[in-house]
């Protein structure tokens, strides 16, 4: 979580909005995935799926 926060504060020092936007995606995506495996569920974001694939970024999570 450190390293996405020291990126996106170097994107946005660094007139880069639209990667620390990304980042502030990733962010989330990275808070779910330690929230559910720190419940022991292991599952992550995009449940099964998750393990055994590549997940595609084709929805808009803001």
């Amino acid at each position: 979580m450190d390293v996405l926060t020291d990126l996106k504060t170097f994107a946005r020092a660094n007139g880069m909005p639209s990667l620390a936007a990304q980042l502030d995606d990733a962010s989330f995506v990275a808070q779910a995935e330690l929230t559910s495996l720190a419940e022991g569920k292991g599952l992550g974001l995009f449940a099964k799926r998750a393990a055994s694939e590549r997940a595609d970024r084709t929805f808009g999570v803001r």
